[in-house]
C-alpha cells in the first residue's frame, strides 16, 4: 500500500464519518422540536384538554430524550474522527521515519 492510497483510504473515511455526523445533527434537531412542540402543547393545554397535555409530556420526554442520545452521540463521534485523524498523522510519520532510515 502506497501514502497515497492510505491518504486517500483515510480523507474517505472521514469524509464519511463527516456526513454521518451530519445526520446525527439532522436528528437532533428533530428531538429539539418535539420537545418544543411538546412544551407548546403543555403551556396551552394545561388543565383544559387532559389527553393534549398528556400527549405534549410524552413529546416532551421523548423530545429530550433524543436531544440526550443524539447530542452524545455526536460528541463520541466528533472524538472517533479526531482518533482517526491522529492514527493517520502516527502513521505518516512513521512511513517518513522508515524511509529517510532506508535513504
Amino acid at each position: 500500500m502506497t501514502i497515497d492510497e492510505m491518504t486517500k483510504g483515510y480523507e474517505q473515511e472521514v469524509a464519511y464519518q463527516k456526513h454521518m455526523l451530519k445526520n446525527l445533527g439532522y436528528w437532533f434537531q428533530l428531538s429539539t422540536i418535539l420537545s418544543g412542540v411538546g412544551i407548546v402543547l403543555i403551556y396551552f393545554f394545561h388543565g383544559k384538554i387532559i389527553w393534549l397535555q398528556i400527549f405534549g409530556t410524552v413529546l416532551l420526554v421523548l423530545g429530550a430524550l433524543g436531544m440526550l442520545a443524539f447530542g452524545y452521540s455526536g460528541w463520541k463521534g466528533q472524538q472517533n474522527v479526531r482518533a482517526v485523524v491522529d492514527d493517520y498523522e502516527k502513521k505518516v510519520q512513521h512511513f517518513h521515519k522508515v524511509t529517510r532510515k532506508n535513504v
